[in-house]
């Protein structure tokens, strides 16, 4: 068994040394994170580089951890010690089950704290994250919980004339306590209070700005709302008519809309970040970006089962529900699906699109503490780039003008750009440029490259799938063009290994001679 081998099973985990029996807390406060988090292995025997030194009594490890969690962790944590021997050495793994009773404290020292993880490292949770673990621990949302707003106090003509218009019935009052929008006491739930005329919850606002251009430099238009969600929505749809093209086509007789956005995957991602965002952030609000090439949407909290949905295949995304009355209510308000399957079908609507390109696929990103949904005009490239990069490159477009930007030089992608005119995968890449890091080569090349609308996924929507593969778009091809002062592939491809080592030359080949087997 190799380490890599261990730690690629691992959502979280943490190196040392040895079992500092006199410093319980050295540790203990990773037990407390994984138990807090997705779990995670603490692996013994090895110094923080991961390299394996070894445990001289791997029974009496065992007793002492078992001791220390009994003394000093409050509620304790399912837990799991699994020797390994690695290179004739013996090690252990601590392996930390994700807890249903958050959270879990390490009390010492006169102290009492919960830990969670924040990227590699354990700790002491703030008052919001604690709100989020009570909450889970006592199985609770933050949309079920009471309020002190009572039922006679408020009304619900929003509601009820959207419940009409959408589902074709009229409202009765006794959906409020069916739904869990009040409770039997007549008071107001968070989620009651959130679709309530006056709404009164300080965090439900949006903000929407129109920038100019493809970054947050002049705002052209900007609007704050505040209130009752389905007004959030309507609001937000509304500055998206007002802020973006509706483009057409000619025909002979008529004209066909060609708009740059699909209005429905829109409406999906907003009624998302309404209704998944995490309430419990406090100054947390929904923000609504418009750029000249793209639409963003960002909300507070991140993915409710803490993983990073970047790095999962859009097929695989769970359907956990961080509030699920407002998701069940909205989904009687036909805003959405039960099934889970809002960001499929944001990128389904996209594909729909008649302009509809591969490169333009929606993206979503999110990390602990916000969740961000991408989506692409369709009409950008062809009206603005596309013509302005061709008549730029006519005279005399460089990379040195476009790749300062990207803090790269010509000589640092020539390889690249020639092998990414066929389909080719980071491995193969990495290889040709000499690195041994998949990783690291793609953050430093192919990210920013993806990123200028340079290079471009075979899978944008599966990510990190196995047979993802990389290719220049069209812009790219535009610049390596002007560069080379060519179209021709063949040219292009026979120019450049013409200019490596002998060394890089064989690699070349064998990796556009497994290309051309693969086609």
């Amino acid at each position: 068994m190799e380490i890599k081998n261990l730690i690629s099973e691992c959502t979280a985990y943490d190196f040392k040394l040895m079992l500092e029996e006199k410093r319980p807390k050295s540790w203990l406060k990773s037990v407390s994170a994984f138990a807090n988090g997705l779990g995670g292995s603490l692996f013994l025997g090895f110094d923080n580089d991961g390299i394996v030194k070894g445990l001289d009594n791997i029974q009496h490890v065992c007793e002492t951890i078992s001791s220390k969690i009994r003394d000093y962790m409050d509620p304790l944590p399912e837990v799991e010690m699994i020797p390994h021997r690695i290179n004739e050495l013996e090690v252990l793994q601590l392996k930390v089950h994700s807890g249903n009773y958050t959270p879990y404290y390490y009390v010492g020292d006169g102290q009492r704290i919960a830990f969670v993880r924040v990227g590699d490292e354990s700790m002491p949770a703030t008052a919001e994250q604690m709100v989020r673990l009570v909450l889970k621990g006592s199985n609770k949302t933050f949309d079920s919980l009471h309020t002190d707003y009572k039922v006679e106090d408020n009304s619900f003509s929003i509601l009820a004339n959207s419940f009409k218009q959408r589902t074709g019935h009229k409202w009765d009052k006794k959906y409020l306590l069916s739904f869990g929008l009040v409770t039997s006491e007549n008071h107001l739930t968070n989620a009651g209070a959130l679709f309530a005329d006056d709404c009164n919850l300080s965090q439900s606002r949006l903000y929407c700005t129109r920038w100019n251009g493809l970054e947050k430099d002049d705002a052209v238009n900007d609007a704050e709302f505040k209130g009752n969600i389905l007004l959030l929505l309507r609001e937000s749809m509304d500055f998206v008519k007002a802020n973006t093209r509706k483009g057409w086509e000619k025909l002979p007789n008529g004209r066909r809309n060609k708009p740059e956005y699909a209005e429905r995957a829109i409406l999906e991602a907003l009624v998302n970040h309404f209704i998944h965002r995490d309430y419990t952030i406090m100054g947390g609000e929904v923000h609504l970006d418009i750029y000249d090439n793209r639409l963003t949407i960002t909300s507070p909290g991140g993915m409710y089962n803490g993983k990073e949905v970047q790095n999962i295949p859009i097929d695989d995304i769970s359907s956990d529900r961080r509030n699920p009355i407002l998701a069940d209510v909205m989904a009687q308000l036909d805003y959405m699906e039960k099934r889970g399957s809002g960001l499929k079908r944001i990128c389904n609507e996209t594909k729909k699109l008649e302009s509809y390109k591969a490169d333009r696929m929606p993206v979503f990103k999110s990390t602990s503490s916000q969740f961000m949904t991408i989506i692409y005009s369709m009409e950008y490239e062809k009206q603005n780039t596309m013509d302005s990069l061709r008549a730029e490159t006519k005279l005399g477009l460089s990379w040195e003008q476009v790749g300062t930007k990207l803090g790269l030089s010509w000589d640092e992608v020539e390889k690249l750009f020639v092998t990414l005119q066929r389909p080719t995968s980071i491995s193969n890449l990495k290889t040709l440029h000499g690195w041994s890091n998949s990783s690291k080569f793609k953050a430093k090349y192919v990210t920013p490259l993806i990123e200028a609308q340079l290079v471009c996924m075979t899978h944008p929507d599966k990510p990190t799938s196995p047979n993802q593969r990389y290719l220049l778009t069209e812009n790219g091809k535009l610049l390596l063009a002007n560069e080379t002062k060519t179209t021709d592939a063949e040219d292009n491809i026979n120019r450049l290994i013409g200019k490596l080592s002998e060394e890089e030359r064989n690699i070349a080949l064998k990796l556009l001679q497994k290309g051309i087997d693969t086609e």
